[in-house]
Order: structure tokens, then sequence, then C-alpha cells
């Protein structure tokens, strides 16, 4: 990623939340504790599939490389933004901040791909259940997270070399509590900035769409062999199997919705602060509550394992 000969920026400095002065203490309390709560959510999943062999499979294997995308993709930020509201020290250098870009994408999209794979999961398990084994065998579903990995890397690459590619004339100031990209936007000077808002704009709109949509195209076929079913207590055992991974898809493509999708008005870029966090800090705090309620088996493993412990 390298930076742009014609940029006159150095650093940037990330306002944040020193618009709240007088909440910013109460920010720091609140995120760090939603932050921990995050991190030993995942590590609990975590632990538990790789200690229980009863969940050795591709379903839980898959949440295992979710969890381990969501504490990276949280390290990436959340860490730099509660130093930053305990500081009045707020800049961050050129490459620190195409480097939190590029990561924070990464991992992002990593996630997003992930959920689009567990959603395949899904659909082969309960609609072509004798396949299973072939489809979603031990190599294959390596095969998958290498592929979500790969192309959330890709996705990452692109749209920071698109960014930091643009010339930075001054002034420095992101109004955001991270390197985000529609306030590095306002911030670049030069005639292809509109070219690359909206280039980078349909990048991530077609590929968060495009797995949204293979998300629901699976789910349809989910829908339509459930309701096949003869027993009631078939149909709801088969779709308790979805519903941890519905939810988590509902919240995850709502908040991304509401950041990459609205409208970009006079006031957006303060209202993308407040909006960021719902992304950045609540998402991935509701998913290990989300997998850990809604998952039954999950759950009560989760249980053993505590209890062994004691």
């Amino acid at each position: 990623m390298p930076r742009a000969n014609l940029s006159a920026v150095s650093e940037f400095i990330l306002i944040g939340f020193s618009t709240f002065p007088h909440l910013q203490l109460m920010f720091f309390l609140l995120f760090l504790l939603m932050y921990l709560f995050t991190l030993l959510g995942n590590l609990l999943i975590m632990t538990t599939i790789w200690g229980e062999r009863s969940l050795h499979m591709p379903m839980y294997l898959l949440l295992c490389a979710l969890s381990i995308s969501e504490i990276l993709y949280t390290f990436t930020i959340i860490p730099r933004m509660l130093a930053d509201l305990l500081s009045t020290h707020h800049s961050i250098a050129f490459m620190a901040c195409a480097s939190q870009m590029f990561f924070s994408f990464t991992f992002g999209f990593t996630h997003s791909f992930l959920l689009t794979v567990m959603g395949y999961d899904r659909y082969v398990a309960i609609c072509l259940p004798l396949r299973y084994n072939m489809l979603m065998s031990p190599r294959g579903c390596a095969c998958l997270v290498a592929w979500s990995w790969a192309g959330g890397s890709v996705m990452g690459l692109v749209v920071t070399m698109a960014i930091f590619h643009l010339t930075f004339c001054g002034p420095n100031e992101v109004h955001h509590f991270a390197c985000h990209v529609p306030p590095l936007l306002t911030l670049a000077c030069g005639n292809n900035v509109p070219g690359v808002a909206l280039g980078v704009s349909l990048v991530c709109i077609m590929a968060l769409l495009g797995c949204c949509l293979l998300i629901l195209l699976s789910y349809a076929f989910i829908i339509a062999t459930i309701l096949r079913i003869p027993s009631a207590d078939g149909r709801h055992k088969a779709f308790s199997t979805c519903a941890s991974h519905l939810t988590v898809v509902v919240v995850h493509y709502g908040f991304a919705s509401v950041v990459y999708l609205k409208s970009k008005g006079p006031q957006g870029l303060e209202g993308d602060t407040l909006m960021g966090i719902t992304y950045t800090v609540l998402t991935p705090f509701l998913s290990p509550i989300i997998f850990s309620l809604r998952n039954k088996e999950l759950k009560n493993a989760m249980k053993r394992t505590f209890l062994s412990n004691l």
C-alpha cells in the first residue's frame, strides 16, 4: 500500500467522540465492557468447540472461524478507539491509517463471506443430507474457509489501494473514530475523487448484496424443504439448526445496510460516527450471545465445559 507521492498529509486526526467531551468516560467504560464481553464470548465458543468432540463438524468449525474473524476485526478498531477516548492526542500516521483500513475491511468482509458459507452449509445439511459428507468434507470445508479469507483480503486490498492512492492536500481531520472511507474521501483532492468514491461504493455494495442474496437463496430452498417435512417436530428441529445463523445474518446485514446504503446528507459524516458503533461494537457484541443462546447443542456443551472446570 504505497503512499501517494503528491500527498501533503503525513498523519490524520481522528475526531471521533471529541464532539461529546462530557460523555467520553461513559463511552469508554461502556465500550470497554462490551469489547471484553465480545472477546470472552468468542473465546468461550472457540474453546468449547475445540474441547467437545461432538462439535467437530463443519457447522461448528465454521462458527469457530467466524469467531476468529470477529476477534480480529474488533481488535483492529476498538483498542485504538478506547485509547483515543482517554487521550487528547488523536493523531494516526498515514500508513497506520491505511493499515487499519486494510485489516478492518479484510476481517469485515471475511466475516460476511463466512456467514455466506454457513448458509450454504445449512442448505446442504437440510436440502441435500445424503450428499452432506461429500460436499462438506473436512477438505471442502477448509477450502471454503480459505476462500473466504482470500476474498476478504482481496476486498481489503482493493479498497485500501483505491483510497490511499488519492491525494490528500489537507485538512487532515477525520470525522470518525477510525479510518473509514466516507470521511477520508471528503479530505481527498483531485478530479478522480468522485470516480474512486463511486467505484469503492459499488464494490462494497455489490459484495454485501451478493453475499446477502446467496444467503437468501439458500434459505428459500431451506424453507421450501422444511415445509415439506410432515411432522411438526421434524420441522422445528430442522429450523432450530438455522435459527442462530439466521438471526446473526439479520443483525449483521441490517447494521451493514445502515452504514453502507444510507444517503449521505450534509450531516452524514457526523452520523457515520454513531452509526459506525452499531457495526463495529454492537454487532460483534450480539453475535456470541445469539449463537450461545439460540443454539441448544452449543449451549449445553458450554455448560458442560464450564461446570467441568469448576
